[in-house]
């Protein structure tokens, strides 16, 4: 616990972790950030552009004092840079996801632990104010017995093929947003999945052995069911949604003027400008994520969406993953073992 404004370091400065450096220079309770990117250029780009220091490399980042740590490199990263942060003693955010197969989550986990430090991981729609908004919704009952959750996730275009190729295909990379979502909003845990899937596009993605469009039905252990469905293709705009279905109605996170949706047969809904992207999408959840974990160094909160969050919502798209290999459901205790 501190009193003192910090001094936060920043590891990966792609289009993230910059955003994530800008945002940080605005909150109260950080005096100053340090960024550091193994694409040296890059560092010292954003540097100029905020007016803060470079590190050369991780270390010394660590080295330059920083009270805590902001982990936005490559998924393949992230793991060593935790380490890294449990070494120094330091509290770390990590972003999503913390790794893509189960053997390195779990290696990481028991690493921070042992080393005690406080990490918070990157699922910035627990604070979106819809989504917390169904939560509190399904939590007080306002639903009446929550039947169904429907979680969409389509993007406007796909991303690079480079990107695709080392991705962790569209349950690790894409739909875990909602898998986390759909825990944090029901309260419940996944017990099985019946995925599939399809490749409507590029071929890059089926070379990748991915696919661009899913569907995912997920039981959970109060007997909900919930439905998400995922797309790189949707042309219209950015649509990010979910829908809490209840006895007493439907309440859904997502819904307004930048929704890209169109009535089929009336002018009642009319859509205004959609959202390009996840960055102006999510833009206030992620300025409230990192205030959080502001809050958290210095010992005001606790911890919002722990290690142990992420690993279960890597669980479901490992069983996600083993079910559209193998056409079938897949029970999250197979995965788990």
């Amino acid at each position: 616990m501190t009193n003192k404004d910090l001094h936060v370091g920043v590891i990966g400065v792609g289009r993230i972790g910059a955003f994530h450096a800008r945002t940080l220079l605005q909150l109260d309770g950080v005096r100053a950030v340090t960024v550091s990117d193994a694409v040296q250029a890059r560092a010292q780009s954003v540097a100029e552009q905020l007016g803060s220091p470079v590190a050369e490399t991780p270390v010394a980042l660590i080295a330059a004092g920083v009270d805590a740590l902001v982990i936005a490199t490559t998924t393949a990263e992230h793991a060593s840079m935790l380490r890294l942060a449990a070494d120094a003693g330091i509290p770390a955010f990590c972003e999503k996801p913390v790794a893509l197969d189960l053997a390195t989550m779990d290696s990481v986990s028991h690493y921070i632990a042992e080393a005690g430090i406080l990490v918070q991981v990157g699922y910035q729609r627990r604070f979106d104010a819809g989504y917390r908004a169904a939560r509190d919704a399904v939590s007080q009952g306002d639903v009446g017995t929550l039947l169904a959750v429907r979680a969409a996730t389509h993007d406007p275009a796909p991303p690079a093929e480079e990107y695709i190729a080392v991705s962790g295909g569209i349950f690790r990379d894409l739909l875990i947003h909602d898998f986390d979502a759909i825990r944090f909003v029901t309260g419940r845990e996944v017990i099985s999945v019946y995925a599939t899937g399809a490749n409507r596009g590029a071929d890059f993605f089926a070379a990748a052995s991915d696919v661009d469009t899913t569907a995912a039905i997920l039981t959970l252990d109060d007997g909900t069911l919930a439905v998400c469905t995922a797309t790189r293709y949707n042309g219209a705009g950015y649509d990010v949604r979910l829908e809490a279905c209840g006895s007493r109605g439907t309440l859904v996170a997502g819904l307004d003027e930048h929704a890209p949706l169109t009535s089929a047969t009336s002018p009642v809904y009319a859509p205004g400008q959609p959202y390009p992207g996840f960055l102006e999408r999510f833009a206030a959840a992620y300025t409230a994520e990192l205030l959080a974990f502001v809050h958290v160094v210095k010992g005001e909160a606790e911890v919002v969406c722990t290690p142990a969050d992420a690993l279960q919502a890597l669980l479901v798209a490992e069983a996600a993953a083993l079910s559209l290999a193998g056409n079938r459901p897949v029970e999250l205790t197979e995965v788990r073992g």
